[in-house]
C-alpha cells in the first residue's frame, strides 16, 4: 500500500512537471475571418423535435442545421470538408439529426462561407451490431442517437475513418459514407488495467453494451470512461499509414486526472499496434478536442476549458512530439497559439458593444473549439463548434453563435 502511494505521488510529480512548464504565448495574428450564419440549414428531415427553445430559436427546425463542426479537412478542389458531431449534444435529443460531413467554400476576402453539398453516413449492409434509430429502413441512415462522430480522416484508399465518442469506437466508411465494417472498440495498455473495472475495452456510459441497464447511474457505474470523454481527436500521420486516436478525458478511476490516452492504429492491419502515449492536460477539467499531424511524429493538439463568453479562459493549441516524452510515456508539449489572445493587426474585426472578442486583441470565446488544420507551415485554420442553438459565446443574450472560421498566422513555421 505504501509503495503504491509513493508510485502515485511520483507520477503526479511527473505530470506536474510536464504540464506546468512556463511558456509565454507566441504572438499569433488574425489573417482571415469568415462566417457561416448560425441559422444555416440543409435539406433533410425536420430536426430538433426533442429540444426546448434556446437563444431565441424555437424548434423543431425545418431541415438539418449545418452546425457543430468538430473536424475540418481540405478537399482536392480547394474547398473544405467540415464534420458536425452527433447534433444537439446528447443521445436523447439527437435522434432526428442525420450524421453527415459537408463540403464548404470559404471566401476569406468576403468573409463568407457557402455550403456546397454533403455526404451522409449509412449502414445498409448492417455492419453495426446494435440497434439504430433507422434500424428497419433500407438505407439505415445514421443519426446522433446512434454514433457521436467527433473527428474524421480521409485515407489514400478513398475511405474515411471517424472517431466516435459514445463507444468510443473507430468507424470506417467508404467515400459515400457507407459503413464498411463493424465499429472497432478501444483497447487500453496494461498500465491502465487497474482502472478498467474488469472491462476488456475502454467503454463510456453511452456505449451500446450498457443500453439495457436501468438508468444513467447504472450505466456510469458499469463504464470505465466518463460520458462525453471518448474520441474527440483523430490524427493521420503524414505518411498516411497510422491513425492516432486521442481520448478527450481520463478513465473514471484513474488517479492521474490529467492524463489522456493516445494510441496508434495501423491502417494496413486495422489493428492497434500497442504503442501508446499520454497527453497531459494543463487543467484536470480541460478537454483535448482535436489533433492533426504535421509529420509522422509531430502533432498539433487543441486543448480547452468549457467556458464561453466572459467565462472562457483556456483555448490553446500545443505541439507534441512522439519522440519527446517524460517518464511513463507522458508527452511533452509546447504552446503554439492562445486563441484568447490573437492580434488582429489587419483590422478584420472592430470592437462592438455586446460582442465578445472583437478588436485589436481578437478572441475565440466559444465553449467548444474542435477543428484545426495546418494550411501551411505558417498558417492554421481553426473553426468552432457552435452547439446550435445553445452556444452564445460571441453575443451572449443576443444571438446563437455562428460557425466561425479563422486563419492564424504563426510567428515561427511549424516543425522548426
Amino acid at each position: 500500500m505504501i509503495r503504491r502511494y509513493f508510485q502515485v505521488v511520483f507520477l503526479l510529480i511527473v505530470f506536474s512537471v510536464s504540464i506546468t512548464q512556463a511558456q509565454d504565448a507566441p504572438i499569433v495574428t488574425l489573417e482571415g475571418y469568415a462566417v457561416l450564419p448560425a441559422d444555416t440549414f440543409a435539406e433533410g428531415p425536420d430536426s430538433g423535435t426533442a429540444l426546448n427553445p434556446s437563444n431565441g430559436r424555437a424548434p423543431p427546425f425545418t431541415g438539418q442545421p449545418v452546425q457543430g463542426f468538430s473536424a475540418i479537412l481540405p478537399a482536392e478542389n480547394g474547398n473544405w470538408y467540415v464534420m458536425p458531431d452527433n447534433g444537439f449534444g446528447m443521445k436523447g435529443n439527437s435522434a432526428d439529426f442525420i450524421l453527415r460531413f459537408y463540403e464548404v467554400s470559404i471566401d476569406f476576402d468576403r468573409g463568407s462561407v457557402e455550403v456546397i453539398g454533403f455526404t451522409q453516413l449509412s449502414d445498409p449492409d448492417k455492419h453495426i451490431p446494435f440497434p439504430i434509430v433507422n434500424n428497419d429502413t433500407e438505407d439505415r441512415l445514421l443519426t446522433g442517437a446512434d454514433i457521436d462522430i467527433e473527428s474524421f480522416r480521409m485515407t489514400a484508399d478513398g475511405t474515411v475513418w471517424f472517431g466516435d465518442e459514445f463507444g468510443p469506437f473507430l468507424l470506417h466508411t467508404d467515400a459515400s459514407g457507407r459503413v464498411l465494417e463493424a465499429p472497432i472498440s478501444t483497447p487500453f495498455p496494461d498500465v491502465l488495467d487497474p482502472y478498467a473495472r474488469g472491462l476488456e475495452f475502454v467503454q463510456s456510459a453511452q456505449n451500446p453494451a450498457f443500453s439495457d441497464l436501468a438508468d444513467d447511474a447504472a450505466r456510469s457505474a458499469a463504464a470505465n470512461q466518463p460520458t462525453s470523454r471518448g474520441f474527440e481527436s483523430l490524427a493521420l500521420n503524414t505518411s498516411g499509414t497510422m491513425l492516432y486516436p486521442l481520448l478527450e478525458g481520463t478513465m473514471i478511476d484513474d488517479p492521474l486526472r490529467s492524463r489522456t490516452l493516445m494510441q496508434e492504429f495501423d491502417l494496413a492491419t486495422k489493428r492497434y499496434t500497442r504503442r501508446y502515449w499520454f497527453y497531459p492536460l494543463s487543467e484536470t477539467s480541460n478537454a483535448a478536442t482535436d489533433m492533426t499531424a504535421i509529420s509522422d511524429h509531430e502533432f498539433l493538439v487543441f486543448e480547452r476549458d468549457g467556458g464561453e463568453g466572459v467565462s472562457a479562459r483556456f483555448k490553446q493549441i500545443f505541439m507534441i512530439d512522439l519522440n519527446s516524452t517524460a517518464p511513463d510515456n507522458v508527452l511533452r508539449k509546447t504552446l503554439i497559439a492562445d486563441l484568447m489572445a490573437i492580434h488582429d493587426v489587419n483590422g478584420l474585426t472592430t470592437a462592438q458593444e455586446g460582442v465578445i472578442g472583437y478588436g485589436e486583441i481578437f478572441q475565440f470565446p466559444f465553449s467548444t473549439v474542435e477543428a484545426i488544420y495546418p494550411v501551411d507551415a505558417d498558417t492554421l485554420l481553426v473553426a468552432n463548434d457552435n452547439n446550435y442553438p445553445f452556444g452564445a459565446g460571441r453575443r451572449p443574450g443576443i444571438a446563437p453563435d455562428d460557425n466561425e472560421f479563422i486563419l492564424l498566422g504563426l510567428p515561427q513555421p511549424l516543425g522548426e
